[in-house]
């Protein structure tokens, strides 16, 4: 645990994290408008690393069909660069009668901003403010699993033991008869199954097969033997974003004869299913319920002061140990 630090700023400023150029990132002062009519202004708390995405925009692998679609909520700047970016953020509200409360929403890595009342969300009692940083992720993972259509009963396999992939096994896990086991290709994930109550296995040793796959891992090698464990008529979802890299998958062999329905998951949209019922707001409150759950501890894997950031944020992201890391306001 690192110490707490204060980040100097005026009352009409703010400290934001950008990244002005590929590979590049440093904290920039820039003005504090007042909060507009139905806003209030939040001074952060913590925010969260969500690595997987935030390295594919650092490293400036934003395909240029992919650039409108790929914006963030209050992102700063434009795909390239510079570029202000990030979505993990849980602070106080700093005026009106709500002024005090420990809130969650998204929002780039910033000293202190302002968003619409409506998407500063309340944290739930039980869910400590430092582990509400896991909040974009677990309602990434909330609508994967609602996109994966799990069931009562049926044997599922998750490729990928980083945040998501954990969480999506972690809601998985707790349906009723659910046969579940988390797979990576490093054995040292098997701490974090642990750490969590969910069976593991080292993708190598993979034998059975299953009747939901997901793939969180990334990789088209985890998807290929998502098809080579999939059972009749199996259902795998594909809850990775590989930007500019191209995949190629064995449709050749059993992919037919099974029947395998092949399924995109991605938060941006609600399934069709839940549409007329749920809106953001909604889903992104209950992911912060789930959270209540002491052994999601075992996600925060590190922690930084956010006067460190800019020469911190490079190795964070490169550190394959990396799962969320906090940074800490």
């Amino acid at each position: 645990m690192q110490e707490r630090i204060v980040v100097s700023e005026g009352p009409d400023e703010t400290l934001a994290l950008w990244l002005p150029a590929a590979g590049q990132a440093e904290l920039r002062a820039e003005p504090l408008p007042p909060p507009a009519p139905g806003a209030v202004t939040v001074r952060m708390l913590y925010s969260g690393i969500s690595r997987g995405t935030e390295a594919l925009v650092f490293s400036g692998r934003v395909p240029d069909s992919e650039r409108e679609r790929m914006r963030g909520p209050h992102m700063g700047g434009s795909f390239a660069f510079p570029v202000k970016y990030g979505y993990c953020a849980v602070g106080e509200i700093e005026d009106g009668p709500r002024a005090g409360e420990k809130i969650a929403c998204l929002h780039p890595h910033q000293a202190r901003f302002a968003v619409p009342e409506s998407e500063a969300i309340a944290l739930p009692d039980g869910v400590p403010p430092g582990r509400a940083v896991l909040a974009a992720n677990m309602e990434t993972a909330l609508n994967v699993v609602w996109d994966a259509a799990i069931l009562p009963g049926d044997r599922v396999c998750v490729f990928g033991a980083g945040v998501v992939g954990a969480l999506v096994a972690h809601i998985a896990a707790a349906i009723p008869g659910t046969e579940l086991v988390l797979v990576d290709i490093d054995p040292r994930r098997q701490a974090l199954a642990d750490a969590l109550g969910l069976a593991f296995s080292e993708a190598d040793r993979l034998a059975d097969s299953f009747d939901v796959l997901v793939n969180a891992s990334a990789s088209g090698a985890a998807l290929t033997q998502a098809i080579d464990h999939a059972g009749m008529e199996a259902r795998i979802v594909e809850a990775s974003w590989y930007a500019d890299r191209p995949v190629t998958l064995p449709l050749g062999g059993a992919f037919h004869a099974r029947r395998l329905s092949l399924v995109a998951s991605q938060v941006g949209a609600l399934p069709p299913a839940r549409r007329s019922r749920w809106d953001f707001s909604r889903r992104f409150a209950k992911a912060l319920e789930f959270l209540r759950d002491d052994r999601l501890e075992a996600l925060i894997s590190g922690e930084t002061a956010f006067g460190d950031l800019g020469r911190s944020y490079a190795g964070i992201l490169t550190d394959p140990t990396t799962l969320c890391h906090r940074i800490v306001y």
